[in-house]
């Protein structure tokens, strides 16, 4: 039985999900994939549907009515991970951004190595990111050091979208209390895996941003993530916060 599912959340990515889905295939080891759709209007979701009858036992969709946020994508994911079984779970943009080959590294990490959870760091071994400008550089840099600094956690890349999680770490996480469903969405899921004493390890990997489609990047992502982590954080002081 396969025990790894790669989750992949989608909104008007018909130029790249065909592309990835069979990267992902024809990898060594075998890997499923859930796509998350958010009714796309490019019919993504389409796509997927004419895909599963060449992978019907691999591929999944899951589509929800609207563009509901990242987080919550992911969310949704996860609980449909833990209800169908599967051992280890990834977080994975569908523009190439993320190296489908790292998945085997990330895989092995949690299940030959002792981690709960893996990383793919842009920022472990200095700045790992292609095609970014520097002005975008510097701000991804700078909010991981920023949330690095307000929350303790020993981690290079706060921000990193690029994860293998174990499964009892989902578990233990009360996914309903998730508050952020932007970028920030990535921070409140290690912080709580940290706060809950999780082994987290970063794994390098070069970013390289999309060559397809647009990036759904917003200002108010940005404020989330900037404002949001300090009241993450002061919560987290008192015994009333919720892991």
């Amino acid at each position: 039985m396969v025990d790894a599912l790669v989750i992949i959340p989608t909104y008007n990515e018909i130029e790249n999900v065909e592309r990835i889905i069979k990267n992902v295939f024809s990898l060594q080891r075998d890997f499923h994939i859930l796509i998350v759709d958010d009714s796309s209007p490019d019919a993504t979701a389409d796509k997927i549907k004419e895909l599963q009858s060449d992978y019907p036992e691999h591929l999944f969709l899951l589509e929800r009515k609207g563009k509901l946020g990242l987080g919550t994508a992911y969310i949704a994911g996860f609980k449909w991970a833990l209800e169908h079984s599967y051992e280890y779970v990834f977080e994975m943009d569908a523009d190439f951004s993320h190296n489908p080959n790292d998945l085997i590294r990330l895989y092995n990490a949690c299940a030959k190595g002792t981690s709960d959870v893996a990383i793919g760091s842009r920022y472990i071994t200095g700045v790992n990111v292609v095609n970014w400008p520097m002005s975008r550089v510097l701000l991804s840099w700078l909010a991981s050091k920023y949330v690095r600094f307000i929350t303790g956690m020993n981690i290079h890349d706060t921000t990193a979208g690029f994860i293998c999680y174990k499964r009892e770490v989902l578990e233990q996480i009360n996914l309903d209390k998730i508050k952020f469903v932007g970028y920030a969405f990535q921070i409140e899921m290690k912080f709580k895996a940290y706060l809950l004493k999780f082994k987290i390890k970063e794994i390098p990997v070069v970013f390289t941003d999309r060559t397809r489609g647009s990036s759904k990047m917003s200002k108010g992502i940005i404020s989330e993530a900037v404002f949001g982590v300090i009241k993450m954080k002061f919560k987290s002081l008192f015994k009333s916060y919720e892991i």
